[in-house]
C-alpha cells in the first residue's frame, strides 16, 4: 500500500491516456493519491478527479508561478473550492526564486494570504519552496501553522533546515530526485529525518525517478522512491511504504 502524496494526473500529459493510468494504480500497489492544484482552472480539475476516484484526494491552491494576477476575488473562490468534501489541502503554494516567474514581493503575499486561508479553514498546507529557504522560512515562523500540520514538498533542503521544519509540525516529503546520483543533500535529509515526518510523492508527469528518469513520471513510480527512502534507512520497502501511508492520511485527515 502506497500514498502518492503530491501529483498531478490533470496534467495535459496524461490526456491521451489518463483513465487508463489511473485504473492501473491500485494493482501497482498505489492505494492513495493526491492530485495538487496550481491555480483555480487545475485545482477544480483536481475535485473532478476525486469525486470520480475514490483513492484520489484534491488539494487546491495557487503555486508561486501563478500569483502575479492573483486577486482576492480568487481566494474566495478557492475558499469555496475548499469546502468540497474530498479537498484535504490547501496547496501547492510558496515561494519559487529559481524560475520567478512572479515578482517576489507578490509570491510572498500571496503565500502568506493562502496560508491564513488554510488557518481560517483548518486545513493542512502544501508547500513548494524552491531556492527560497530563507524568505519562506521566515513567512512559516510568523503563523501557528503547527495548528493545522503540513508538508514541504519535494524537500530540497539541508538536514539542519528539516528539523526547523518539523518543528514547526510540518511533515518532509521526498521525491524522485532523492534517487538521482549525486544528491547528497537529499540522502542526508532522508537520514536524519525520522520515518513518522517523511512521506513520498512523485509530482509526476514531473521528476520521474532513476531509473525511469527523463520519462513521464505517474504515480506509480511513487515505489521507486519507497526503495530509496527504505536503502537510505537500511530499512524494508513494507516498513516505508506502511508508515509514509500512515503519515500521508494522518496529515491529509484520511480516516
Amino acid at each position: 500500500m502506497l500514498f502518492d502524496s503530491h501529483a498531478h494526473l490533470d496534467d495535459s500529459k496524461f490526456d491521451a491516456d489518463r483513465e487508463k493510468v489511473i485504473l492501473s494504480m491500485q494493482e501497482s500497489g498505489v492505494s492513495y493519491i493526491a492530485n495538487i492544484g496550481y491555480d483555480l482552472e487545475s485545482s477544480r480539475r483536481s475535485i473532478v478527479l476525486a469525486k470520480r476516484y475514490p483513492f484520489i484526494y484534491a488539494v487546491v491552491g495557487v503555486h508561486p508561478h501563478d500569483v502575479e494576477n492573483l486577486t482576492e476575488a480568487d481566494i474566495l473562490e478557492l475558499k469555496e473550492l475548499a469546502k468540497s468534501d474530498k479537498v484535504v489541502a490547501i496547496g501547492e503554494i510558496g515561494l519559487d526564486y529559481y524560475y520567478d516567474n512572479s515578482p517576489r514581493d507578490l509570491q510572498k503575499k500571496w503565500f502568506e494570504r493562502q496560508i491564513e486561508l488554510a488557518l481560517e479553514l483548518k486545513l493542512p498546507i502544501v508547500i513548494h519552496n524552491r531556492d527560497s529557504n530563507s524568505d519562506c522560512m521566515e513567512i512559516l515562523r510568523k503563523y501557528p501553522v503547527k495548528k493545522i500540520g503540513g508538508i514541504m514538498h519535494c524537500y530540497s533542503g539541508s538536514a539542519q533546515m528539516a528539523k526547523e521544519v518539523i518543528d514547526m509540525g510540518l511533515c518532509l516529503s521526498f521525491a524522485g530526485p532523492v534517487t538521482f546520483k549525486n544528491n547528497r543533500r537529499g540522502v542526508e535529509a532522508v537520514a536524519e529525518v525520522p520515518l513518522s515526518k517523511i512521506l513520498i510523492e512523485t509530482d509526476c508527469p514531473y521528476l520521474a525517478p532513476e531509473p525511469v528518469r527523463g520519462t513521464r513520471n505517474d504515480s506509480r513510480n511513487v515505489k521507486l522512491v519507497a526503495e530509496k527512502v527504505a536503502e537510505i534507512k537500511g530499512i524494508s520497502f513494507e516498513e516505508v511504504a506502511k508508515v509514509t501511508t500512515e503519515n500521508a492520511k494522518r496529515v491529509y485527515r484520511i480516516k
